[in-house]
Order: C-alpha cells, then sequence, then structure tokens
C-alpha cells in the first residue's frame, strides 16, 4: 500500500480564522504511536507545539495522541506502557502528523513494507497533511511511499540500512533533519527538538519559535544542516575552547569577521582554532558564520522595518546582492518574499515560503 504523495496545503490557524470572521480552529498536530515507541520522543511534539503562543498567549497548536489500533496501552522501549486514548480515526483530523520512533516496526523495518494495521490507519491521512518523522519514523514515511523521489534523513546509525532498504530516497546521515516541504524528516532522539522547533519557526516566525526554545530551556536554533554527530560537544576539562570566540563574534555580526580574528580569541593559531571549531561546532567557523548571519537576518526581516540594504549591513553580508544570494541559498526565497511572508501576521501557508523545498544544508 501507497499512500498518495501529500499535496500542498493552507494553514490553518486561529488567527486566519479570526481574520476571516470565522470561529478560531487550531492547527492540529496527531502524534502517531507504534508500540517500542521512545517515551522521550513521544513527548517532543507536545512539549512543542503544545508551549508556542501568539503574542496575547493564545496556543497556536492543538495536540492530540493517536495509536494505530483501538484506544489502549501502547508498548515502549521503557518498563512502562502508555495508554493512548485516541484511535487511528484521529489522524483525519490532522493538519500535521508526527511519526515518532518506534523499536518494533517489525516488516517495515526488515523489509520496507506497512504492516496491514499501519496500512490502514494511514489510510485516514488527508491529502495535503504535513507529514514529520522523528528519528527511524522515517522508515514509516518511506515505506508508505511518501519519501520516494525526496531527500531525507534518519539517525545516523540506521542510515546506510534506510538507504539500502529504500533506494527511492536520497538520505543525508549527515544532518539534524531535512525540510522537503511537506515531509520533512530528522535524525535521532534531540534531533527532534530541532525539527520540530523549525516546524514551528515557518509557521509562525522567530520570536514565537525562540520563545518555546527559552521555555523548554534548549538552543533556539540549530540548523538542520549541523552534523548529526559532534566529535566534542563537551570539551574535555581544562581544556581550551571556541564558545568566547562564538560569543564574542555574535556580537559583530556586522562587521567583516577574519577567522585570524576569532582563533587570536582564543589564543590558538588558525589552524588550531578551525579544527577545534568543526568538533565543537559541527561545521567550518565560516558556515558557522554564514548561519548566524542567515539567522539574524531572518530575525531583522521578521521584526523591523529596516530596508533590505540595512537588514544586510546589519547582519555582516555588505550587500543586498550577497545577502540575497544566501538567503536564496538557504532557504529558497529572497529577503523581500521571506519579509511579505512572515509580516502578514500569522496568515501564511503551511507549505508556503519560507522552508519549502528547503533540504537544510550549511554548505549552500
Amino acid at each position: 500500500m501507497t499512500l498518495p504523495r501529500p499535496q500542498t496545503a493552507p494553514v490553518r490557524t486561529a488567527s486566519r480564522a479570526a481574520a476571516a470572521g470565522k470561529p478560531a480552529a487550531l492547527h492540529r498536530v496527531v502524534v502517531l504511536a507504534l508500540d517500542g515507541l521512545l517515551p522521550f520522543e513521544l513527548g517532543i511534539p507536545q512539549r512543542i507545539f503544545g508551549k508556542a503562543r501568539d503574542a496575547v498567549r493564545r496556543p497556536l497548536y492543538e495536540v492530540v495522541t493517536c495509536s494505530a489500533r483501538e484506544p489502549g496501552p501502547v508498548t515502549t522501549d521503557a518498563d512502562f506502557a502508555v495508554l493512548v486514548e485516541n484511535g487511528p480515526q484521529a489522524l483525519a483530523t490532522a493538519d500535521t502528523v508526527v511519526i515518532p520512533a518506534s523499536y518494533e516496526l517489525g516488516p517495515v523495518f526488515e523489509e520496507g513494507r506497512l504492516t496491514p494495521e499501519l496500512a490502514a490507519a494511514l489510510e485516514y491521512v488527508r491529502p495535503g497533511t504535513r507529514m514529520v518523522s522523528i528519528c527511524t519514523g522515517s522508515y514509516v514515511l518511506a515505506a508508505a511511499g511518501l519519501l520516494d523521489g525526496r531527500p531525507s534523513t534518519t539517525h545516523w546509525s540506521h542510515a546506510e540500512h534506510f538507504q539500502r532498504l529504500f533506494p527511492c530516497t536520497k538520505v543525508d546521515a549527515d544532518v539534524l533533519f531535512v525540510d522537503d516541504g511537506d515531509v520533512l524528516t530528522s535524525a535521532g532522539v534531540a534531533a527532534g527538538i530541532d525539527l520540530c522547533l523549525h516546524v514551528v519557526r515557518r509557521d509562525h516566525g522567530t520570536a514565537i519559535a525562540n520563545e518555546v526554545a527559552r521555555r523548554t530551556v534548549v538552543p533556539p536554533h540549530r540548523d538542520g544542516g549541523q552534523a548529526q554527530y559532534i566529535q566534542r560537544p563537551v570539551p574535555e576539562e581544562q581544556q581550551a575552547t571556541t564558545a568566547a570566540a562564538r560569543s564574542w563574534a555574535l556580537q559583530r555580526l556586522h562587521e567583516p569577521l577574519q577567522l585570524r580574528d576569532m582563533a587570536e580569541r582564543e589564543s590558538m593559531s588558525v589552524r588550531t582554532f578551525t579544527r577545534r571549531f568543526r568538533e565543537e561546532a559541527g561545521m567550518s567557523p565560516g558556515q558557522w558564520l554564514t548561519q548566524q548571519r542567515i539567522e539574524r537576518a531572518r530575525q531583522l526581516l521578521e521584526s523591523t522595518d529596516l530596508s533590505i540594504d540595512q537588514v544586510a549591513q546589519d547582519c555582516g553580508f555588505g550587500t543586498a546582492q550577497s545577502m540575497r544570494q544566501h538567503l536564496q541559498a538557504a532557504l529558497g526565497v529572497t529577503p523581500s518574499a521571506y519579509r511579505r511572508t512572515f509580516r502578514t501576521a500569522n496568515s501564511r501557508p503551511v507549505n508556503g515560503v519560507p522552508g519549502s523545498g528547503l533540504t537544510a544544508s550549511v554548505n549552500a
């Protein structure tokens, strides 16, 4: 059984309904809980989407959990089960479906095919529904045919097996998540947080996503193209790090920063600094600086009336043309198009820019 390929659909938000004079209808996120699930990953959508609020503290999403069968207990990889009160019919009400990881996927993992129960459950999903997977939940999307001809990712330890089992998708084992518009996949465990925050940012802008991150006490933004596995995420005791240089650079993004200046902040040679930086951040200093400048540009385009030229200067791109090239490469949109999308308060499409078609590569 292969699901119809999702088509672009408009976002459903409370503010959009109110603007049209209709009763508010929250964007509904339905989480599909499968036997063998990881409790941590099951809780990510509720924690991230459930905490998203607009400027007057109204919720922006409704999160519902369902089973692939009738309501009842769903086993986990821990020493307890989870009681799920909704059956697969809830999938028919979803604007976004999230499929967390499971360690009991059976033929989905072993043969690349859906079980009859899972296939029947997914039949409830409406065309146009945004589909999201966390970790090995990507196996379900691939088995349903939703990743055919698309880029994807999964937990790095399963990437080679995933690619062999599903040759019609292009697997990138080196990124945290891949956004292909209406189908999004993430790497393992905590990368699900990054992807869900990315979705909130895509739907409602940087300010709301950052507020959710603050309340969750997680980094507000880790780009999808950041490496899944960073060699030295926590420095060894008493060992020099590049953290001070990163902090120093963030306060000077508007300046033409040089690699040697950052290295000098840590009293390192350029070669040592570059190696240490890549070990700690998962990317080169140049890639990191570009990422930070893009993030700063997004914030200014969303929240200020600065001209495109002023935004480019404040972010360190120098010229509007340079910033346009970087945003086009990273987000697939121009600065003006990005601003138009986010300055129309909460009325943007779920699969429209920014984010639609973004393959989350910091090497662009």
